[in-house]
């Protein structure tokens, strides 16, 4: 089988790019070991995070970097073991975070993250999938009377990017949530930022509306891929595939093509856990909420409130555990009135970064008619579409809505 392009990777990454390539006259292969949606894109909080504009950067309070030290955090966990292998990464990471650094960073990804919810909104319309959407942004809660001053205090900052939002005192935080303990003192209502229901379900639309429109997906191993001549060929359950271009979009797997064929990208892994609970009879939440000080998500989603974790730095491979899901639930649920777990297990997802806080999105350096779209980070969700459009229209000649230099994996002399 032939086509023009041939997409490693079913994630939302991946479908938003075969979908803006399919609508520039591509024909696409969709290529995943297992169904659209069911890797990263699983697992996340479900926010459109369109107030997202300062990356998320390694903390440089040495009050905060003591606190994470401890490993005791519901916000970060390590394992002590893993650390040796993780810490050129994050000494590196810590480095991009400095203030300086950073700036270049937000600067970079603010063109993304502001067309975030207007492709997420076009490829909505086009899958007819808009019952998965919310339009109550989510709501940043501080426990503390002075971090939720520090906060309303920090808010001239991102004045200049022109986002919406309120401020909740405790008395308006019990309007919009009347269910909340008094644990609470007050929030930051963004709202600019949509939130889903099901992710998954909504990258599924997603691939159901590029398939509808003719596009093949088919099951396969990314790691078979080979370049033959001019052409590309990965080997498929349906036989081999070949095209003249293949985008490596696989997320946290990239890694298994990129370094295969020679290019060094410091990618490394942040896991995240993520569980559904019930609400105890008669109470509801909702608006997503971020506990900006213990660092855990809950989100409202059709299987129940779920919980997601903060960041854990461990072996990809190990298996998932309850140690952060423990620290956050024992939080969560001084805010809320959470009743049983509904699911078996933990989910666990790996999350793709960079230490330099801005994805992979351009042509390889060394071959012809290879492509990059990863290392989303925390944003995967919320960039997906975005960063899909703007690969498009470097792979077929259009003027590119971003300056795309920042995203190049020359960056890293790759």
């Amino acid at each position: 089988m032939r086509f023009d392009t041939i997409i490693l990777g079913a994630g939302i990454v991946g479908v938003s790019t075969a979908l803006h390539l399919q609508a520039r006259g591509r024909s696409v292969c969709l290529v995943d070991r297992g169904e659209p949606g069911e890797g990263t894109s699983f697992g996340n909080a479900g926010l459109i995070e369109r107030s997202s504009v300062i990356p998320y950067s390694f903390p440089r309070e040495i009050s905060k970097v003591a606190k994470y030290a401890l490993n005791r955090s519901p916000a970060m966990r390590y394992d002590p073991l893993h650390l040796p292998k993780i810490a050129p990464w994050l000494f590196r990471y810590w480095r991009e975070s400095s203030p300086e650094r950073l700036a270049i960073a937000a600067k970079a990804m603010l063109p993304l993250v502001e067309a975030s919810v207007t492709e997420h909104d076009f490829l909505v319309e086009q899958a007819g999938c808009a019952d998965l959407i919310r339009e109550r942004g989510w709501i940043e809660t501080y426990r503390s009377q002075p971090a939720f001053e520090k906060a309303v205090a920090e808010l001239n900052e991102i004045e200049p990017y022109g986002l919406r939002f309120e401020v909740l005192d405790k008395g308006k935080f019990r309007v919009l949530e009347p269910n909340l303990s008094d644990a609470v003192e007050g929030g930051i209502h963004w709202l600019d930022p949509k939130t889903v229901t099901d992710p998954a379900a909504l990258v599924k639309a997603y691939a159901g509306l590029f398939e509808a429109r003719q596009g093949k997906f088919a099951r396969g191993n990314a790691a078979s891929l080979r370049q033959d001549g001019n052409d590309w060929t990965v080997e498929t359950a349906d036989g081999p595939v070949s095209a003249k271009d293949v985008v490596v979009a696989l997320g946290p797997q990239s890694s298994l093509v990129f370094q295969r064929l020679g290019y060094r990208i410091p990618l490394a892994i942040k896991r995240g856990h993520h569980m559904h609970y019930a609400m105890e009879e008669g109470t509801e939440l909702g608006h997503s909420m971020v506990d900006a000080e213990a660092g855990y998500v809950l989100s409202p989603m059709a299987r129940g409130i779920r919980l997601t974790t903060g960041i854990e730095f461990a072996a990809p491979a190990a298996p998932a555990n309850t140690i952060q899901l423990d620290r956050a639930e024992r939080f969560a649920r001084q805010i809320l009135p959470l009743g049983k777990r509904l699911d078996e297990k933990p989910w666990l997802g790996l999350r793709p970064c960079l230490p330099d806080m801005r994805p992979v999105i351009g042509a390889a350096p060394r071959h012809d008619g290879l492509w990059f779209n990863f290392g989303h980070a925390h944003h995967g969700l919320t960039l997906g579409p975005a960063s899909g459009r703007l690969l498009a229209e470097l792979m077929t000649g259009e003027k590119p809505f971003v300056d795309p230099a920042a995203y190049s994996a020359a960056r890293f002399g790759a």
